[in-house]
């Protein structure tokens, strides 16, 4: 037996805690989104408009710097490749001089 069962004492259930914090919680909301609508410097119209334009500047950044990004790559590969030529030229014969002794 708890002290709570001993004494009668009353004990409040979290369920009415929950429902009161959600409901502070929409209340809040509520009050927010109204206050932005009253205190907004521009229309809807306007907001929208505003963020497709930030919307396809930042899409089109992305390109430009992927593309950039691809170029890079495709140079880093290209020079890989021409040092990696250069490096098997000059190893040829040392290779070709060890193999002729391996045998």
């Amino acid at each position: 037996m708890n002290d709570y069962e001993r004494y009668g004492e009353y004990q409040a259930s979290d369920r009415s805690a929950m429902g009161t914090a959600l409901t502070f919680l929409m209340i809040g909301l509520g009050a927010g989104a109204l206050a932005a609508l009253l205190f907004a410097p521009k229309s809807g119209k306007q907001i929208r408009r505003l963020l497709r334009r930030k919307y396809e500047d930042a899409v089109e950044t992305i390109n430009d710097r992927a593309d950039e990004w691809r170029e890079r790559g495709n140079d880093l590969v290209e020079r890989g490749s021409t040092l990696a030529d250069a490096a098997r030229e000059r190893v040829a014969p040392f290779a070709k001089a060890a193999r002729e002794k391996m045998r």
